[in-house]
């Protein structure tokens, strides 16, 4: 009964943690994921390097974007940091 009453913070730190932070960081994963999947050829994306770019063709594991009228490459979806909003 001792050992219980010992662990009791223990456990009840370790279920704070999870739902202040373990849960919170799985949901945004698995709304960037769902996001990414969703990504189609004209949509406009904001890159980690900051980029704002057009999809131009969504392949596997990578797209081709269009950094201007000239120049596509290609990128990690996981270079992907979300969609671009106009704010017009």
């Amino acid at each position: 009964m001792e050992a219980l009453s010992q662990l009791l913070p223990f456990l009840f730190l370790i279920a704070i943690m999870y739902f202040v932070i373990i849960r919170p960081q799985q949901k945004e994963a698995k709304e960037k994921q769902a996001m990414i999947e969703a990504l189609a050829k004209g949509d406009k994306v904001v890159t980690n390097g900051g980029f704002i770019v057009v999809i131009h063709k969504v392949e596997e594991k990578f797209l081709s974007v269009k950094m201007n009228d000239d120049t596509i490459v290609k990128i990690a979806k996981d270079a992907i940091a979300r969609k671009y909003e106009d704010e017009a």
